[in-house]
């Protein structure tokens, strides 16, 4: 297969197999007439897992070591399980913080609707963004 073609066939964009080959995460074999990368069915299939570990949010980084534990006969899946608790408590504290940011935004909005503006004279810059109390 052409990464043209792995790439329609996977669902992704030729410059993403290029990009996982670049990665080490796909080991095409070279076509020696013509210099070009030949995939296989199962660069197919990894293809799709790393799409699918992607799409749960593991990194390629994350995807390079549970493939290279796999690769040497371990199951990654204790891996797996670690890693997915981590992001997913990673993803909770990032989502508590653009909660937490959304809050702000909301009581600048409602504190500036009937500000006049102000013009800078010196000593503030904007007084919209001075007139907000900061909390530690």
């Amino acid at each position: 297969m052409t990464v043209s073609e792995l790439a329609r066939r996977a669902g992704v964009t030729a410059d993403t197999v290029r990009h996982y080959t670049r990665c080490g995460l796909l080991v095409p074999e070279r076509d020696e007439s013509n210099g070009y990368n030949c995939y296989s069915s199962g660069d197919l299939t990894r293809i799709l897992f790393i799409r699918k570990a992607r799409l749960l949010g593991f990194s390629v980084g994350n995807v390079q070591d549970i493939l290279k534990e796999s690769s040497h006969g371990h199951s990654p899946c204790p891996r797996v399980r670690k890693l997915m608790d981590q992001h997913l408590q990673e993803t909770r504290r990032k989502l508590q913080d653009l909660e937490n940011l959304q809050v702000r935004m909301e009581h600048a909005v409602a504190l500036w609707v009937n500000m006049p503006d102000g013009m800078p004279d010196g000593e503030a810059v904007c007084q919209l963004i001075e007139a907000i109390a900061m909390k530690d």
